[in-house]
């Protein structure tokens, strides 16, 4: 946090130098959902490591791009590809990028990833609305002295994920056909599943789904002052007594499946928004 506004500064600086557009809306893309902008129309591409302060993005199925351009005639950016603590990130690198996107102009950050479903009634494939999060991590973007001109010492986290926002994916969903669930994701560190045991927990803490990602770039945006929209894709069943040996093949294919559901519903609302 001490020196955000300087990196900031440094990233845009950096940014210019390839576009001038102003986005409205930021898209975090996670697992498999990189083909939610297929539909985007694109200015232009920049990959992480030309963004200073930016981190690469070492997962497989992570490009490392930032893009920019439009959807239904709306400025956007688009990362495809996230930061895991995981990887060997701090909090605030992971956040980094809804900082620099509230820096570009972003008013809305809309989040998404793939996720073990802890519900027992979801199915893989499935698409759930992020109504509320569980930090079990206890880790945090903001600690460290803060800069008043960013955003208050000690932003309230009540409503993280816009109830107005909700409403329209929920609408969308209800006119397209799409079973779109509602719950509460848990934030974990990973990169490893959970046992059995860890997941009885969980499910008894209140998780619907259980991933390893997300919930930094959320504090982050709402510190910012930014609106937030959360979408997890269910792409394992993270329920004790249905588990069975992870296939990364088959997840990355539910994930698509999930992926194509969400960006039907995403192309509906961003107008709206």
């Amino acid at each position: 946090m001490k020196h955000l506004a300087k990196h900031l500064a440094d990233s845009l600086k950096a940014l210019r130098k390839h576009t001038q557009l102003e986005p409205e809306i930021g898209l975090i893309l996670g697992t498999a959902l990189g083909n939610v902008t297929e539909n985007m129309s694109v200015e232009t591409i920049v990959p992480y490591h030309e963004i200073p302060h930016f981190q690469p993005s070492n997962v497989e199925s992570h490009a490392g791009e930032l893009v920019f351009g439009s959807i239904k005639q709306r400025r956007v950016t688009a990362m495809r590809g996230r930061f895991h603590l995981y990887e060997g990130y701090s909090m605030s690198e992971i956040a980094y990028p809804s900082a620099l996107m509230h820096a570009l102009g972003v008013k809305t950050l809309i989040v998404t990833n793939a996720a073990g479903g802890a519900e027992p009634r979801m199915q893989e494939g499935d698409v759930m609305m992020i109504d509320d999060h569980i930090n079990l991590l206890w880790k945090n973007p903001l600690i460290g002295l803060n800069d008043d001109s960013l955003g208050p010492r000690f932003p309230d986290m009540m409503d993280a994920y816009s109830v107005r926002l909700m409403d329209l994916a929920e609408a969308s969903a209800a006119r397209q056909g799409i079973r779109l669930w509602r719950g509460t994701y848990a934030f974990v560190a990973g990169p490893n599943f959970e046992t059995k045991a860890e997941l009885r927990l969980l499910r008894a803490l209140g998780a619907d789904a259980i991933g390893w990602s997300t919930v930094p770039e959320v504090i982050m945006a709402r510190y910012l002052g930014m609106e937030v929209l959360g979408f997890t894709i269910v792409t394992d069943m993270s329920v004790a007594d249905r588990l069975h040996t992870v296939d990364m093949d088959r997840l990355m294919a539910t994930g698509l499946q999930g992926a194509d559901k969400l960006r039907t519903i995403l192309e509906d609302i961003i107008p709206q928004i």
